[in-house]
């Protein structure tokens, strides 16, 4: 039996009858509690105490991140974790790279002046699933994208593809194609679709698509906020 003092008791029961009696941290906490509730299942249940916190914060609701935090575990909420490291850039050293024409730095003056390339890889409940997108630097937005069971060359095409039908850029070389050394951007169809467009390719060092901020906030939106990823119809089969 659970030993607690006569006080103890009778004032819980006083709050039980009437909740005003309760002090200002409780009250608030109640008041808080569907507002947490609401982003958190507003944003598809993938956001942890520091985004639920921030999103607060930016709709006017003055919150400590540290409240936030305690009363998402109260309520048994949390965000999406990444899972196990997995390896993208698979390189092959006998490969030759283009010539790295972007240099870190990640900016451009028109549209279809710079793309960035990358895949990453999300958790879902099927398993393991690919993402394979192309950022115009410009518009600061995903010009094409596909979900993926594997990382053959196919996938990443497929963005691409999607990308220039979007775009339309012209085939005059003013477009650059800035990529990481992964074996599925310097492959010989890459390569030669990159060609046929009339794009100039550029390779970076390892992960150097990912080095791009606007490429970090973008696929961060795409893969976490479960932009289309988790419908099984869009990932194409192992081949």
């Amino acid at each position: 039996m659970l030993q607690i003092a006569p006080s103890g008791y009778w004032r819980h029961a006083a709050h039980q009858r009437n909740p005003q009696l309760r002090c200002a941290r409780a009250k608030r906490d109640d008041a808080l509690v569907p507002q947490i509730e609401r982003v958190w299942q507003a944003n598809k249940r993938v956001y942890g105490a520091d985004k639920v916190w921030k999103q607060m914060n930016r709709e006017g609701v003055g919150i400590a991140r540290c409240t936030v935090e305690r009363l998402m575990k109260r309520l048994g909420l949390q965000g999406v974790r990444r899972g196990k490291v997995i390896r993208t850039t698979v390189s092959d050293m006998k490969t030759p790279y283009p010539l790295d024409r972007v240099n870190r730095i990640f900016k451009a003056d028109r549209p279809n002046q710079l793309w960035v390339s990358d895949f990453t890889y999300v958790s879902t409940w099927q398993g393991w699933l690919y993402v394979a997108f192309v950022i115009d630097v410009y518009a600061r937005r995903i010009v094409g994208w596909r979900v993926s069971s594997s990382m053959h060359t196919d996938f990443v095409l497929d963005a691409l593809e999607q990308a220039l039908y979007d775009r339309q850029p012209q085939r005059d070389g003013a477009l650059i194609h800035h990529s990481d050394r992964g074996s599925q951007y310097v492959s010989i169809r890459y390569s030669e679709r990159l060609a046929q467009a009339g794009i100039e390719p550029s390779v970076g060092s390892k992960g150097d698509g990912m080095d791009s901020p606007v490429c970090l906030r973008e696929i961060g939106a795409l893969v976490f906020m479960g932009v289309g990823i988790r419908s099984s119809s869009n990932a194409r089969s192992p081949r």
